[in-house]
C-alpha cells in the first residue's frame, strides 16, 4: 500500500512475530538475537535498472554521476570510488571497466541486468 513521503511509522512486529521466529527455528544462534536499533526513512532507488549511475553526463560537460546504487552502496562503494578516481585523474578507468554503468545506457534502453538478485 502507498504511504505518504513524510510517514516513518514502522510496523516493529514484522521482525518479532514473523521474521525472527524463522530464522531462531532455523538458526538456534538467533534466539539471542534481539533488535535493539530500528531505522526508516526514504530508500534511493534508480528505477531503469536497480544499479548504479556513473560516469560522465552525456551532454553536460564536465559532470560526473555517482549515484543511484538501490542499496547496493556498501558493497559496490569500493569498486566504484576507486573508478571514479581513476576517471577523474586518468580519463580512463584502469583497475575495472565500470563504463556498462555509464549513463548513456539510459538513453540507450541498455539495462545492467543482475543475474543473481537474492
Amino acid at each position: 500500500p502507498a504511504v505518504a513521503f513524510d510517514d516513518f511509522t514502522m510496523d516493529h512486529t514484522l521482525w518479532q512475530d514473523h521474521i525472527w521466529p524463522v530464522l531462531a527455528t532455523r538458526i538456534p544462534q538467533f534466539e539471542a538475537i534481539r533488535v535493539t536499533h530500528e531505522w526508516a526513512g526514504h530508500y534511493s532507488m534508480n528505477t531503469f535498472d536497480q544499479n548504479a549511475i556513473m560516469g560522465p553526463h552525456t551532454e553536460v560537460e564536465n559532470f560526473i554521476f555517482l549515484n543511484g546504487f538501490s542499496g547496493h552502496g556498501l558493497q559496490q562503494s569500493p569498486a566504484m570510488g576507486r573508478g571514479t578516481a581513476e576517471w577523474l585523474t586518468y580519463g580512463e578507468y584502469r583497475s575495472l571497466d565500470l563504463s556498462p554503468f555509464h549513463f548513456a545506457r539510459i538513453a540507450e534502453n541498455r539495462p545492467v541486468i543482475e543475474k543473481a538478485v537474492i
